[in-house]
């Protein structure tokens, strides 16, 4: 069984920094990608970042340079270094894979974690 944990939400101040860590673990045979979500009350869940397992990165465009994606793959590991943050950055942001397990690539998500910029 595959599980996504992740870790480093919390409040922080506008302008300010967080770095959100996502580790996988059980029986994993490889990955396609690793990506991070963000859903915030009211809205849908989009898309803030991807890196594929050979390391090409993707960003949304309200992204604007702001936000870094950077993976560990030997320990299923991917990490969004979020800075210059506004309160309407404000959300539960979550992290997904797709993992290559039990002969197929299957899609598992993180229990998300909460990202507060509030002065």
């Amino acid at each position: 069984q595959v599980q996504l944990v992740e870790s480093g939400g919390g409040l922080v101040q506008p302008g300010g920094s967080l770095r959100l860590s996502c580790a996988a673990s059980g029986s994993i045979s490889g990955l396609n990608f690793m990506a991070w979500y963000r859903q915030a009350p009211g809205k849908e869940r989009e898309l803030v970042a991807q890196i594929t397992g050979t390391g090409v990165t993707t960003y949304a465009g309200f992204v604007k340079g702001r936000f870094t994606i950077s993976s560990e793959n030997a320990k299923n590991t991917v990490y969004l270094q979020l800075s210059s943050l506004k309160p309407e950055d404000t959300a539960f942001y979550y992290c997904m894979m797709q993992l290559y397990v039990s002969l197929s690539f299957r899609d598992y998500w993180g229990q998300g974690t909460q990202v507060t910029v509030s002065s």
